[in-house]
């Protein structure tokens, strides 16, 4: 039971970043070639969602 939990975050630790690379550079490919459409705006956003470029870091002191 414990192994498949690590296998399932090991699994999402690397598809998540993945994923979210290759639909951003997706995106700046195709709007490189045909300019801002909505499938690179969709891309650009699903990307911002899975993960943000800029995250907010925590200042502790």
């Amino acid at each position: 039971m414990i192994q498949k939990r690590i296998a399932q975050w090991a699994v999402m630790a690397v598809a998540v970043p993945l994923a979210a690379a290759g639909a951003r550079r997706l995106s700046h490919t195709l709007e490189a070639r045909r300019g801002p459409t909505g499938v690179s705006r969709l891309l650009t956003k699903g990307a911002d969602m899975l993960r943000p470029q800029k995250a907010k870091r925590r200042r502790f002191w």
